[in-house]
Parts: C-alpha cells; structure tokens; sequence
C-alpha cells in the first residue's frame, strides 16, 4: 500500500440551506496536505453537513470545495476518490473481512491479484491480516472499525473522511484506538478529516481543530491555541471546563492590568495586544486545573477565599465546587496526590492562582 502524499482540501464560503433552516453558514477553512483536521462541535453545529459536502452527499447552496486548488463541488461522490468511515462501520455482514475491504477495488474493476496484493497490505496496516477469513460478527468493535479503516484506504483514497468512527465503542478502547488512529495517520500520511462531539477525541488526534457552533466556524487553531487561548466564551466552555470572570478594567498596564470583581482585584496578564481600557468591561476564562489549594503560609498572584461546597475524587484529582463572596462559585481541578488539605464540604480554603492562568475571551455573538 502506498503511502501517498495528502492533498490539500479548502471550503469557500460553504453554505447549506434547508428551507429557511441555515445548517451551515458562509464557513471558509483550508485544510493543508498530511493534516489530521477535526470538526468540532454540539449536536446540530453543522460539522457533518460540511463533511457530506466535502464527501459529495450534500449539494452546497452557496460556496465552493476545492480540491489542491481545483473546484470540485460539482463532482459526485464516486469521481472524488475520497475515502469514508462511517459512525457505524457499514460492514458487508455476509462477506469475510477480506471480502469488504476487497470491494472498492472490485467496483473499480482491479484484478484478482492485484486486489489480493493491496488487501493484504491494507490488512497488515491496520493489524487484521489474521483475522482475513472472518465475517463481521465474529470481530469485537474496536476489530470492526479497523476493517472499516482498511477498507477506506486500500483503494488509496486523495482524503479520508471519517463521522464519529469511535463513537460506537467503550471509553477504554476508544482511547486506544485513538491512539492507533493517530498513528495510522502518520504512518499513510494522507490528509485525514475527522467529525466529532467529544473534546478528548479531538484534542487528543487533531493536527487542528475547527470548532462549529450553530453552523458557523468560531474558531480553528492547533488543539493546545484553541485550549489555552480560546476566544470567545462558547470555546472556552465546549473545549474542556471554565470558570467565567466579569469584571471592570482597572490599572491598565504593558502585559496586564487588575480587573475589579466586587471587592476583589485580580491580576491579569493579557499576552501580546493593547491592553482594554480603564472602566471599560472584560470577561476572563479560567480554567479549573489552573486553580491551586493555598496552603498555610503559601502566598499566589491572586488569592480568594472560599468554602468547598461539593467535591468528587476522580483517581488522579479531585473535582471542586467552591463558594466566594466576590466570584460567585468556582470550579477547580487539583491532583490528588499533592493535594495541602483534604477535601470535606464547608471546609473553608483560599484558592490562588498566577496572572496568566486567566485569558480574556469575547461574549458569543447572538
């Protein structure tokens, strides 16, 4: 199987009306070659519309695919040579493993030979070739997805789509396979273009992330840009957790400034751009690992105290709710290993955390 160069993918201004329903609205990405892009979002977002468009399902209303800079919105799906995973497999039942991933070379009228060479070489790929003489049933899920991903790439597809190809399967083993699917990827080396709802998956996999919410692309970045410096506060609270902080600008400086919420004042530092004016309005994402236990004596940029209201061991932390007078009640994500007191409800604490923790992030648009 060879292992072919990416091709590079580009949406212009895509746009998909149902009625007066906008399932996607005016969203331009470029997708470079080799990359592993996923599409992010809730349901209803749009992301596998997209896909469908960019597989040929789906007719635009407006706007454009591009393939390697060539327009190829008016192809079918069968002249575009894409590969597709689907959510559920779509495994022939009464045809042995060899025989599915066989058959997209039959349809293309390769020979025998020449199909047995390639299938035994997709089999090898994704660490099947045992397992070539059985039928579906008799394969675990995680087995089953495998076949599905050989059978998309034996035919050496210019793209492979792939809608929600882990989401069949249990938490432990969909780590793995994200794991193996990463690793296929750099293994093929062709631009793979992924559709998922949840979070891990994506930051986990991506190269990069586009995320979508209500048909509109929000915000595309590489997976550590999109965590740590969202933009917008739909970002910050779909891409992991977040405690949101209102407040008013005050003592703006080169770096940073101190934001007054109630009676409190936080130290901020904004990263690169002019700093927001004084008296103007400024909401902050903090994240909840970024949030220490203060212990006796330890001092912090930003010191509040409050009270546990609920807590959750999860193996290597503990989870938080804690009650403030000025910030209302935070969330905060702390190793439990390491932790300075042992979490109990009521149990006052003060919580610390250093300037750059907390990032600036706009509202969402209505």
């Amino acid at each position: 199987m060879s292992a072919a160069a990416g091709h590079a993918l580009g949406l212009r201004g895509l746009t998909k009306r149902y009625g007066d329903f906008i399932a996607v609205n005016d969203v331009s990405l470029e997708i470079e070659q080799g990359e592993f892009v996923t599409l992010l979002g809730p349901s209803g977002s749009g992301k596998t519309t997209i896909l469908m468009a960019i597989a040929g399902f789906v007719a635009p209303s407006e706007g454009a695919v591009l393939l390697d800079g060539r327009d190829i919105t008016p192809l079918p799906p069968e002249k575009r040579n894409f590969g597709m995973v689907f959510q559920g497999y779509a495994l022939f039942p009464h045809m042995t493993v060899a025989e599915n991933v066989a058959f997209p070379l039959r349809v293309r009228g390769m020979s025998r030979a020449d199909r047995d060479a390639k299938v035994r070489a997709a089999l090898d790929l994704v660490q099947l070739a045992q397992f070539s003489g059985r039928l579906p049933k008799q394969l675990s899920g995680g087995q089953q997805q495998r076949v599905a991903l050989a059978r998309a790439l034996v035919f050496d597809p210019s793209l492979l789509l792939l809608d929600e190809p882990l989401s069949a399967l249990d938490k432990k083993l969909r780590a793995e396979l994200q794991e193996e699917l990463k690793a296929l990827h750099r293994r093929v080396g062709r631009t793979f273009i992924n559709v998922t709802h949840d979070q891990e998956e994506a930051l986990s996999m991506s190269d990069r992330i586009a995320i979508l919410n209500h048909g509109r692309l929000v915000q595309a970045g590489a997976p550590g840009e999109l965590y740590e410096r969202p933009r917008t506060r739909f970002v910050a609270d779909f891409l992991g957790k977040s405690n949101f902080l209102e407040g008013t600008v005050r003592q703006p400086a080169p770096g940073g400034f101190m934001l007054e919420v109630g009676a409190s004042r936080l130290a901020v530092a904004h990263g690169p751009g002019t700093a927001p004016s004084p008296g103007t309005r400024s909401l902050l994402s903090l994240r909840p690992e970024k949030i220490s236990l203060l212990a006796e004596g330890e001092a912090a940029e930003n010191q509040v105290e409050g009270r546990i209201l609920s807590w959750a061991y999860l193996g290597a932390g503990f989870a938080l709710r804690i009650a403030t007078a000025d910030l209302g009640e935070l969330r905060a994500v702390l190793p439990s290993w390491k932790s300075p007191v042992a979490p109990a409800e009521d149990l006052p604490v003060r919580l610390g955390w250093s300037a750059d923790a907390a990032v600036p992030v706009e509202e969402d648009a209505a």
